[in-house]
C-alpha cells in the first residue's frame, strides 16, 4: 500500500451521539479478557469500503480462551489468520466493568476511550464512507 493511500485512509468511530475520524489504513485492536487477564489482539487493514482481518494473537491461554487449531506458538502467543477475514464494521461492546479496547495504530496504542467515551456504549469501527 503506498504512503499516499495510507495517509488519505480514514477510520471511522462511532457510539451514541459521537463520531470521530482517525487517519489509519492499519490498525490493531487489542482486549483483555475479563477473567483471565490476558490479551487478545486483532490486526486490520482498511481496503476500500471493507475491513480485511489481516492476523491475530492470543497471548496466553486460559478459560474460554482456546486458541484455533492452526495457532502457531511463539512463546506464550499463539498466533493465527482467523477464518472470517473480511467486515463492514466491527461493533464493540463497552463496559466500565473490564478495561476498555485499546486502538494501536503506527504502533501506538491508546485506550478506545481516548476518543469516545467507555459510557457512550456500543461503538462501531469502520472505514469512512467516501
Amino acid at each position: 500500500m503506498s504512503a499516499t493511500l495510507a495517509a488519505s485512509a480514514l477510520l471511522c468511530l462511532a457510539a451514541a451521539g459521537h463520531a470521530v475520524s482517525l487517519p489509519a489504513a492499519r490498525f490493531t485492536l487489542v482486549w483483555q479478557h475479563s477473567i483471565e487477564k490476558i490479551d487478545w489482539e486483532e490486526d486490520y487493514v482498511a481496503a476500500g469500503s471493507w475491513l480485511c482481518l489481516s492476523g491475530a494473537r492470543i497471548r496466553g491461554t486460559g478459560a474460554g480462551m482456546e486458541p484455533p487449531d492452526d495457532a502457531v506458538r511463539v512463546g506464550a502467543v499463539y498466533a493465527y489468520r482467523p477464518a472470517q477475514r473480511w467486515f463492514r464494521s466491527l461493533d464493540l461492546a463497552r463496559s466500565s466493568y473490564v478495561e476498555d479496547y485499546r486502538l494501536c495504530i503506527d504502533g501506538r496504542c491508546r485506550p478506545l476511550s481516548t476518543w469516545i467515551p467507555v459510557s457512550a456504549g456500543a461503538t462501531r469501527i469502520g472505514p469512512c464512507p467516501r
